[in-house]
């Protein structure tokens, strides 16, 4: 059975025409099936550095991140997706809130390029499961194929 994110995206995909309503209500829509994720948001490639886009949670510091830098700078250069289980033993980790524990950063795809990625922060440390990165691995797909 197909979960009820990928169902909804899908959906999202299909009725939204506009790109910035379509990343908005993708946040939204996953902090809300997922209480457990503090803070949802995209960042975007531009150049050389990914430049924050819509996001649900407190406010970030981190507006625009090296591509060499944090972990969202390794999950776009590595082209792969990253769990942290606890980002205080990351030495990558650049610090956005002091709640913050873990994190999970996926990279997504237009045309089999990355252009950007989905970045999830818990208040809980190991919140992210291996069923999560499944998850959130084919909702980035959807929304790579409506960005691209």
């Amino acid at each position: 059975m197909k979960h009820r994110l990928l169902s909804e995206l899908e959906r999202l995909a299909s009725e939204t025409a506009e790109r910035e309503p379509f990343l908005w209500e993708t946040v939204r829509l996953i902090q809300r099936l997922f209480p457990r994720y503090t803070w949802v948001g995209f960042y975007f490639l531009q150049g050389e550095k990914l430049h924050v886009g819509p996001y649900v949670g407190k406010p970030t510091p981190h507006t625009v991140i090296e591509l060499n830098s944090g972990i969202c700078g390794a999950a776009v250069t590595g082209q792969k997706t990253i769990i942290v289980d606890d980002v205080n033993a990351d030495p990558r980790y650049l610090a956005c809130s002091l709640e913050t524990k873990s994190e999970i950063v996926i990279p997504l795809r237009a045309k089999g390029e990355i252009i950007g990625e989905l970045d999830i922060d818990s208040d809980r440390k190991a919140a992210f499961t291996d069923d999560d990165r499944r998850l959130l691995e084919d909702a980035a797909d959807i929304i790579g194929r409506k960005l691209a």
